[in-house]
């Protein structure tokens, strides 16, 4: 007769409440470094050690340590300062770009997915078109009609990623167009925008959620990309891809002015593409036990 098993052998529920995190360190790992990248972000909006605009000759080049922790630039101003405030200016041009992403690729591929045959073909042939723009270029159109601004860049940055949403929405809008539920809703005679609302965007959250990690990821390197270049946000507001064209004429001599905002862009790069990753194992049980 088999014996039953042990109140030792059952497993305790803090155990099971850990489990989710010890099986998924991406996602507490791209969670830590999203966090502090946000918190750096939300700090600047109340307190900076120095206002990361002034201009200070006499300050100038100062090594890190003592009043400025990270140094001073080439004219004076305070690295860590700028560093904080260049976080808040990039979170702010990745929610904008990203949220106009959504707003223009998610009902776009919902549409596409409900709808099928000829109007499917048309939204995604016109995904397509919009893929043939990168960011960069249409940067460059922008700024060639309306001259270079942060808005220029962000409009740039969502164009180009409405149609990662527009594809991973109707892929995900398919399978649930699929389910036997949504059968039924049309057995009641619910309206399209009624399933779409009740069945589909519910059932595509946890997908869309997971590419609005990776297209944030994305828009952090188009924005430093385009301050580089002088296509995004313009002086004096401080940017950690304007700090990098800054710096390249003291790489030698002054290397750290560099390192700063390029390791910035690095933790944020890599905590949105650990959390993408993290939140994709997290909400696809297909990929239980494979990693």
């Amino acid at each position: 007769m088999p014996s039953k098993p042990s109140a030792r052998t059952s497993p305790l529920p803090e155990r099971r409440g850990r489990a989710p995190i010890a099986r998924h360190p991406a996602l507490a790992a791209g969670g830590i470094l999203v966090t502090l990248v946000l918190a750096l972000a939300l700090l600047s909006l109340l307190w900076t050690p120095y206002d990361p605009t002034h201009v200070d000759a006499a300050q100038r080049l100062l090594p890190p340590g003592g009043g400025h922790v990270l140094g001073t630039d080439q004219f004076g101003r305070d690295v860590a300062s700028r560093l904080m405030t260049g976080a808040r200016t990039t979170v702010f041009v990745g929610v904008v770009a990203v949220g106009f992403a959504v707003f223009i690729g998610v009902p776009m591929g919902v549409a596409a997915g409900m709808s099928g045959g000829p109007l499917s073909a048309l939204l995604m042939r016109v995904s397509d078109f919009l893929l043939a723009f990168p960011a960069l270029l249409l940067a460059i159109m922008l700024a060639a009609v309306y001259g270079t601004s942060t808005l220029t860049a962000m409009v740039a940055i969502g164009i180009a990623s409405a149609p990662g949403f527009a594809r991973v929405a109707r892929a995900a809008t398919l399978r649930v167009m699929a389910a036997e539920y949504v059968d039924a809703a049309r057995l009641a005679r619910r309206t399209r925008a009624a399933i779409a609302v009740r069945h589909v965007l519910p059932n595509i959250r946890d997908v869309v959620i997971v590419q609005v990690s990776v297209a944030f990821a994305t828009a952090v390197l188009a924005e430093a990309a385009l301050s580089y270049l002088g296509l995004g946000t313009p002086p004096p507001t401080p940017s950690w891809g304007r700090m990098l064209l800054d710096s390249q004429e003291l790489l030698f001599s002054r290397p750290e002015l560099c390192l700063w905002p390029g390791l910035a862009v690095a933790a944020a790069v890599m905590g949105l593409n650990l959390l993408g990753d993290g939140l994709r194992d997290r909400f696809d049980p297909t990929l239980e036990g494979v990693r």
